[in-house]
Order: structure tokens, then C-alpha cells, then sequence
């Protein structure tokens, strides 16, 4: 299967790279030059993954971001030359999956994308026996559509947030460390400095009742486990 990345990028020069080295790895890919035609080709293309620079003109990436997250599950990678942990901070609590800072290498480009690309599509694949959901006390993680339940209330979650759901729910009162679960959300080497899991873990419990805090629990010095 060919998966179709969408390229959302106000330089030519950023596409036309991009495209090549995606291409070459053998993904289909459709180009838009500003947030307005990024718009019209998620909602008009079955796009697999989407790659938003931030600061296009017409809608800004941060608003395309939001309408993806409003009706689609898909990973996002935001690419930007604004590198503040604020900025990324910002992104990836509207639900971007990776955050990439410009000037960049093509070839870890292509690498975030296939690692999001194969952690985000696998997951769907399935195994014998394979389990069509997890539950753990009053959650229940549905994993066909990627929604997770707590009691009558409906949370849906991103990629990334779905599969760190995932590994908790799998092993209820486990406790995994910063590099584990960067590994699992990510598919990355995990750098000490990176404090994507620490965004992650706070949005994860804010979405939960109560904080989240009776569910996620952090363990100091180790890393985080789910209650049982």
C-alpha cells in the first residue's frame, strides 16, 4: 500500500525536497502552498499523514491542525522555524504527533514520517486474538477506532495519546519510564532534554475526570504507571 502525505508549506523549495525524498521511499504526495489549499486537500484527499508548517499565509497551521483534530485521527508532523519549547509546547497540545524545527535533514524528515507512519497504521493491522479492546476500571480503549471511554463520557485521543493509552491499559500498574513511553508514542530515540512525554501525560490527564491524577500516576525518579 502507498500511504499520501500531505505537504502544507509556503516554500517551494521546502515542497519540492520534501516530495523528492518522499517520493523516493515510495509515498504518493500532494503539495499546498498556504493553509487554505491544506484545507481543501484533507477534505477533498485521503490523506495519511500531513506534514503543516506553522506560519503560512491565508490559515496558519495551528488552525489546520484544529480542523484535523476536529474530524480526523491521522498523524501530524508539524515543521516550523519557530523552535521555543513554548511554540512546540503549543503544537503538540492541539494534537500534533512529532515537531520538527527548520533548517532540517530531509532524511530525518522521512524518518519521522515512516515512524509515524508504521506506529500509527500497525496498530490496525491486528494479530490472532488480538483483543478489539482494553478495559481498566471504569476505561475502556476501544482499538478500532481509537476512542477511549470513561464511564458515559466519550475522549478521543491523538495518535500518540492513543498509543501511550494503549501501553498503559495494557499493563495496568506497570511502571514505564520517559524512554519507554517516548519509544512507544513516537517510535524515536528518546533525548533527556525532550519533554514531549511530559505535554503528553498532562493533556492525557486533563481529557480523564478529576485531572486524570486517580488514573496517571507519576512515579518520582522512575516514570508513570496507570492505576489499577
Amino acid at each position: 500500500m502507498s500511504y499520501k502525505i500531505l505537504i502544507a508549506d509556503d516554500e517551494p523549495e521546502i515542497r519540492d525536497i520534501l516530495r523528492l525524498y518522499l517520493e523516493k521511499d515510495g509515498y504518493d504526495v500532494i503539495e499546498a502552498a498556504d493553509g487554505i489549499e491544506a484545507m481543501s486537500a484533507i477534505n477533498d484527499e485521503t490523506v495519511d499523514l500531513a506534514i503543516l508548517d506553522i506560519m503560512m499565509p491565508g490559515i496558519d497551521g495551528y488552525r489546520v491542525l484544529r480542523n484535523i483534530r476536529e474530524n480526523n485521527n491521522i498523524p501530524v508532523i508539524i515543521l516550523s522555524a519557530k523552535s521555543d519549547d513554548s511554540d512546540k509546547i503549543l503544537g503538540l497540545d492541539l494534537g500534533a504527533d512529532d515537531y520538527i524545527t527548520k533548517p532540517f535533514k530531509p532524511l530525518e524528515a522521512v524518518a519521522r514520517v515512516n515512524s509515524n507512519i508504521r506506529r500509527f497504521y500497525s496498530l490496525g493491522a491486528g494479530k490472532l486474538n488480538q483483543p478489539d479492546e482494553l478495559i481498566v476500571r471504569d476505561l475502556k480503549l476501544d482499538l478500532g477506532s481509537c476512542l477511549l471511554q470513561q464511564g458515559e463520557k466519550t475522549i478521543e485521543l491523538t495518535s500518540v495519546e492513543f498509543k501511550i493509552m494503549r501501553l498503559f491499559m495494557e499493563s495496568p500498574g506497570r511502571v514505564f519510564t520517559k524512554q519507554q513511553l517516548f519509544e512507544e508514542g513516537w517510535g524515536d530515540e528518546y533525548l533527556e532534554s525532550d519533554n514531549n512525554i511530559m505535554v503528553c501525560i498532562s493533556k492525557l490527564r486533563s481529557k480523564l475526570s478529576d485531572g486524570g491524577n486517580a488514573y496517571i500516576k507519576t512515579i518520582r525518579g522512575l516514570g508513570y504507571r496507570l492505576e489499577k
